[in-house]
């Protein structure tokens, strides 16, 4: 794998490639999760199991463009429960894994989040 370069040699406005096992990386990726189960009408909640890609771009704050799959756990929506207890489904039947492309842009100074792009299939 890669390493991540220091912020410092990052052009703004060019997409670089990062570790898709950084701490910022996860935390994005879980950002695109939430979006994704907030606007899903499935009955489970929904966790990243595997990060692809991952890219970041600098442009007033930080835009990671992610390349996600993501399994159907055993917890229930309404159950609201965190992801991190969350474990992916046993039963055959009830699996299910979706490709997804997340774009989740953060502005740390603001402590904003916004996530222009969340396409799962």
């Amino acid at each position: 794998s890669h390493v991540t370069p220091p912020h410092s040699t990052i052009r703004p406005g060019f997409p670089v490639p990062v570790s898709t096992d950084s701490p910022e990386v996860r935390r994005a990726a879980r950002f695109g999760v939430y979006r994704y189960n907030n606007s899903s009408n499935d009955l489970f909640l929904f966790k990243e199991s595997q990060i692809k890609q991952a890219m970041v771009q600098i442009v007033r704050g930080l835009k990671y463009m992610l390349h996600v799959e993501i399994k159907r756990t055993v917890c229930e929506k309404r159950d609201h429960p965190s992801l991190d207890r969350c474990h992916f489904q046993r039963e055959k039947n009830l699996q299910q894994m979706l490709r997804c492309y997340f774009e989740v842009w953060i502005t740390p100074w603001t402590h904003k989040v916004h996530i222009p792009v969340a396409h799962c299939h």
